[in-house]
């Protein structure tokens, strides 16, 4: 996807309305716990500040149900903000209306106003006409930076494009299309593809798209019980997708047909509960007892991938390999991480496809050292199963 970007356009003098991702998590005391949404815009923000534009950031937070909220106002982060590029950042009441529009008209060059949250507006997810019209009316120049969203057609990402005639792509999203677009149209090889999480539906679309495009898929997380149970494996009290039993086995064998090395693991931890107190331990896969549930890979499949992942040139990497939340389940998960990082100091490129994956990364403490990790979940996901991200394809070719 070739967009425009801010690197293409002029914002000197022009007021700039930037959609970035502020979606934070706050504590009860409406203090940021992980600012690390706000940092990652930075570059963007700093670029159009340092070009003398006059910027206009807007972003959503939580759920408001389309009602103006206290609790999910975006003061702190226009504090916090403000702390990060050490320069004031003005708070608007509102993200539309006449007072909005007289603050926006006061803005000098390199001057920052954040407007409130956009879901205060039910018009914003409905993406109404009128709201994205008086949106964007607000700016002469349209950025879009917040990729976590970007698979959502709503008034700020999609909607707005149609009333404005310069709109780009922001350094975040322009990054992400460049690492997950190249690992998908022409990545080095061998490219390996590692998929976890808990269910085969949520990774199907994914893995049918992959398998055009990998060397070797590795699979971890609950859905491998779903595989076992459909080659005839008791997997005890594991989680298994009954339903998608017929679909694990069209898998295996579109695999088969493609060339595609698809590697299930060959042991994995039981524990007779998924609690941080339970006890666990290694066995066979063919020797899963029936009360037992299944909540990691095991050391030997850990090992089986290290080697594979250290092989590869490409490797992309989406779900974990089990119950990580746990230390006690999440052995699997790390050996994983860490085979990342190794590979990338090997000059490997490596990537991460946001959500569990990326809070399994930062746990490992190895987010510095890994390619690329995507700031979307859904949005990387989406991507991922080759579909049609509305916020990226309305922006300027």
């Amino acid at each position: 996807m070739q967009k425009k970007s801010l690197s293409d356009i002029s914002t000197q003098g022009k007021r700039v309305l930037m959609r970035v991702d502020f979606n934070v998590p706050l504590d009860d005391n409406k203090k940021i716990t992980d600012d690390k949404r706000i940092v990652e815009s930075l570059p963007s923000i700093r670029k159009v500040l340092g070009d003398g534009g006059r910027l206009i950031l807007m972003s959503h937070l939580g759920r408001p149900k389309g009602k103006a909220n206290v609790e999910y106002s975006l003061a702190p982060v226009a504090s916090r903000l403000s702390e990060l590029i050490d320069c004031p950042v003005s708070m608007a009441k509102d993200c539309v209306g006449t007072e909005v529009m007289q603050q926006v008209l006061a803005l000098q060059d390199g001057e920052v106003l954040l407007l409130e949250n956009l879901r205060f507006h039910p018009e914003e997810e409905a993406n109404d006409p009128d709201f994205s019209r008086e949106l964007a009316s607000l700016g002469e120049v349209y950025v879009n930076d917040a990729f976590g969203t970007a698979h959502r057609a709503h008034a700020s990402t999609e909607g707005i494009t149609h009333y404005m005639e310069t709109a780009v792509a922001g350094f975040l999203i322009e990054r992400e299309l460049l690492y997950l677009g190249k690992a998908l149209q022409e990545p080095e090889r061998p490219f390996v593809a590692i998929l976890g999480g808990s269910k085969i539906s949520g990774k199907i679309d994914v893995l049918e798209n992959l398998f055009k495009k990998v060397d070797t898929v590795l699979i971890g997380g609950a859905m491998i019980f779903t595989f076992f149970k459909a080659q005839g494996y008791e997997v005890g009290n594991s989680l298994v997708e009954e339903s998608k039993i017929q679909l694990a086995l069209h898998i295996l064998e579109e695999a088969k047909n493609r060339g595609v090395k698809l590697l299930l693991p060959t042991d994995v931890i039981l524990a007779a509960k998924i609690s941080a107190d339970a006890p666990s331990y290694a066995a066979k896969i063919s020797a899963i007892p029936e009360e037992m549930i299944g909540v990691d890979i095991g050391p030997e499949t850990a090992e089986i991938f290290r080697n594979e992942i250290l092989s590869a040139r490409t490797v992309l990497w989406n779900g974990p390999m089990g119950v990580f939340e746990i230390d006690n389940f999440a052995a699997g998960t790390m050996a994983v991480a860490q085979a990342l990082a190794d590979a990338t100091a090997k000059r490997a490129t490596t990537i991460i496809g946001g959500g569990d994956s990326a809070a399994a990364i930062a746990k490992a403490g190895l987010a510095n050292q890994i390619t690329h990790i995507s700031t979307g979940g859904g949005a990387s996901l989406e991507f991922l199963e080759g579909k049609d991200l509305p916020g990226i394809s309305a922006l300027n070719d």
